[in-house]
């Protein structure tokens, strides 16, 4: 009887409870065990989803601060605030002084120590150290391991180095391969370094893979030492060809003729200088033969100095249109189905420099963007030498030229129409503009505002006075608005473009959006935050161009906060759980990853506070979810677009300044905070891990940070 020896023994109800399953039949017992399992199985999920939870709880607070940050109150006083801090420092240090002595070997020592920081980071340094904060670029890894996490070396060690254990199962995986793709490396070379020429064809022959052969074309070398060093990998290794050309014909000549050589069903580019990852050909073949239609398939990349050391990785997105015009975000590793390459007629003379990329381009007329594939993989390092665009994009101005000029032919034979221009901030890079429709349409602006009269008339003057585009109308929504001075700018306003709606229902931004929206006569919808300020005199007409390309659905702008910071450079789902902003608080002048903060792309998401959209695709959605009250219903519209083939685009050439949470105030009280952990819940719920996987961002790139660092570990396979 379990109640008697309950009162002689102390028995732990651990074992209580499998005494009780134990005295049960088996099916029974099976039954209590996979009850239990169930149990734990939910419990599991609820911690789960609270912990993404708290994550976005964490990501809006850090927003909030950084609102109070960007306030006028807080701008105005730092001299107070560090006199407040100086004042404070000397009791700090008297508290610090004796602990800090023990571990520095005595009282001199330590003012030594003192002294150093101090001439090097002043007393704020000090004071920093000693509070024990650490740096916010610290991260601990699943290994324990605290590492910067911008810090690629140790990423490497960890998650890109395989060991002997990796390569053995490589080649079992390729075993079972039911056929094996045969890719021919093409490379061009001509009076490449002779050591680094060795390494580059041995990076080929070191390959896990199999079946694959390399074909050279000696662009008529000067360098007599080159052609002995050609003949001896031929003769010792019969998977290498090699074409001697009598003349100089320049990179795509070259590569024509190694092409020439080529037999196998894929070709991949390698330069003369470059390397190959041992596992880069393998990854090749598995993802051709898991996706038999593909006619492109390229991979990340890194740099990689003249003493072997690896930086600077390029980890890249799905294909990006936008992203491409402005920069050949293909190019390493690229492989290409080698019959798709001589339908088109090969490399193209007079685009020497960029023929990939034109290759790339003339490639997606002809197949369209579902059958380029790409392989979240550093599979190429790209060697940087003196005179290389590895160092310096600007080294080959004619390569730069033939971008331009492959881009142009692009957009002429596409029908799109429009011109291609150096990016203004990234001139070596490119800014595409599509010509705007004949026949201007009519652009509904809507504004929801309650009262801080001072906000919105800043933002109506600015899109009064430095809008250029003509043909627009101003929906003002006053939501409850009772401040004297709301309902005199209000009576104020002009009524040629402007109208203002009464809605007097509780705050919902996606319900008084869809209301004012029903109401409007614009072809082009713009929903705008009241406490935006145009910078650009030419937003809508930026922003119109890509609005009326017919596979474009939303348009984002680059916003600023007042103090120079980055507010949006585009939204990236997955980050702190539902989605965050591409290079938040990043300063003007700063470019971002690979220059992505300062050029159109595409991208899952912008931000409703400046969202511009056609009326069809709005309708085809069905607008905003009134489910959403206030936060993630622009992601969720945008994600909705998306789903129907829609590409969401953001560009920087559209400036603002936006006055975050201005007039609605912060998500602090407890209803807001509860209101706000149930829209989370419901934009989870409705999209699930599909947010962790955003086409626009790499799993190699944490969802920690909106900073585009490593993520440790990769959510790579």
């Amino acid at each position: 009887h379990h109640s008697l020896l309950d009162t002689q023994i102390n028995i732990p109800d651990q074992t209580k409870n499998d005494w009780t399953i134990l005295s049960k039949s088996p099916a029974e017992q099976f039954q209590q065990l996979h009850a239990d399992i169930q149990a734990k199985k939910a419990e599991t999920e609820q911690l789960r989803f609270d912990v993404k939870a708290k994550q976005v709880l964490i990501n809006q607070l850090n927003q909030e601060l950084v609102t109070i940050k960007n306030s006028r109150s807080w701008r105005y006083t730092p001299a107070l605030r560090t006199l407040a801090s100086l004042m404070l420092l000397p009791l700090h240090f008297s508290r610090k002084i004796k602990a800090k002595a023990k571990h520095n070997h005595g009282y001199k020592n330590l003012v030594v120590k003192v002294f150093q920081i101090s001439r090097k980071e002043g007393w704020k340094g000090i004071s920093a150290r000693w509070s024990g904060n650490k740096s916010s670029a610290l991260v601990i890894t699943n290994e324990g391991q605290a590492v910067d996490r911008s810090d690629y070396q140790s990423w490497i060690k960890l998650y890109d180095t395989l060991d002997a254990q990796d390569i053995e199962q490589i080649k079992i995986d390729i075993k079972g391969f039911k056929t094996l793709p045969k890719i021919s490396v093409v490379m061009p070379v001509y009076n490449a370094p002779l050591n680094f020429l060795k390494e580059a064809i041995e990076s080929v022959q070191k390959q896990i893979y199999p079946n694959w052969e390399l074909c050279i074309a000696d662009d008529a070398s000067t360098d007599i030492r080159i052609r002995p060093m050609l003949e001896t990998f031929v003769k010792n290794d019969k998977r290498i060809k090699v074409v001697y050309r009598p003349e100089n014909g320049h990179i795509s000549a070259a590569s024509n003729s190694a092409l020439d050589l080529a037999t196998g069903d894929f070709i991949a580019l390698l330069d003369n200088d470059d390397l190959l990852a041992v596992h880069a050909l393998y990854l090749v073949s598995k993802t051709i033969i898991e996706n038999p239609d593909a006619v492109l398939i390229y991979s990340d990349e890194d740099k990689i100095n003249q003493n072997g050391v690896r930086y600077d990785p390029y980890f890249k997105c799905e294909l990006n249109y936008e992203l491409l015009l402005a920069q050949n975000m293909v190019s390493h590793l690229g492989v290409y189905r080698r019959s798709l390459i001589k339908q088109i007629g090969g490399f193209r003379k007079g685009f020497e420099g960029s023929q990939d990329y034109d290759l790339v381009l003339r490639i997606l007329e002809i197949k369209g963007a579902d059958r380029i594939l790409h392989i979240p993989r550093v599979l190429y390092h790209w060697r940087a030498i003196p005179g290389s665009t590895a160092l310096n994009a600007g080294e080959k101005n004619y390569a730069v030229d033939a971008a331009r000029l492959a881009i142009a032919e692009h957009l002429q034979r596409s029908g799109r129409g429009g011109t291609v221009s150096p990016a203004p901030e990234i001139p070596s890079l490119n800014r595409v503009r599509y010509r705007l429709p004949s026949f201007l349409p009519l652009v509904s602006i809507i504004i929801p505002t309650r009262d801080r009269a001072d906000i919105l008339s800043i933002c109506l003057n600015s899109v009064l006075q430095k809008t250029t585009y003509n043909n627009l109308e101003i929906i003002v929504v006053d939501n409850r608005s009772e401040e004297g001075a709301t309902r005199q700018l209000l009576e104020q306003l002009p009524k040629s473009k402007l109208t203002v709606l009464r809605d007097d229902s509780p705050f919902n931004y996606s319900a008084i959006n869809n209301a004012a929206v029903l109401q409007s006569k614009g072809e082009v919808i713009c929903l705008m935050n009241n406490d935006i300020e145009i910078l650009s005199h030419d937003w809508i007409e930026e922003m119109l161009s890509f609005a009326s390309q017919p596979d474009v659905g939303c348009v984002g702008a680059r916003l600023w906060y007042p103090n120079g910071q980055l507010q949006h450079g585009g939204v990236i789902t997955g980050i702190g759980g539902v989605a965050g902003h591409s290079h938040k608080n990043i300063l003007k002048g700063d470019p971002g990853y690979f220059g992505r903060a300062m050029l159109h792309q595409s991208l899952s998401a912008v931000t409703g506070a400046c969202l511009m959209i056609r009326r069809s695709v709005w309708d085809e959605v069905n607008g905003l979810d009134e489910g959403l009250a206030v936060a993630f219903n622009d992601v969720d519209l945008c994600l909705k677009v998306q789903e129907l083939g829609y590409r969401n685009v953001w560009t920087p050439y559209a400036e603002m300044n936006h006055h975050e949470s201005a007039s609605r105030g912060l998500e602090i009280t407890p209803e807001k905070q509860a209101r706000f952990m149930g829209e989370v819940k419901r934009i989870q719920e409705k999209w699930g891990d599909s947010l962790k996987n955003d086409p626009a961002y790499n799993p190699n790139l944490t969802l920690d940070h909106e900073d585009f660092s490593l993520a440790r570990p990769p959510r790579t396979p």
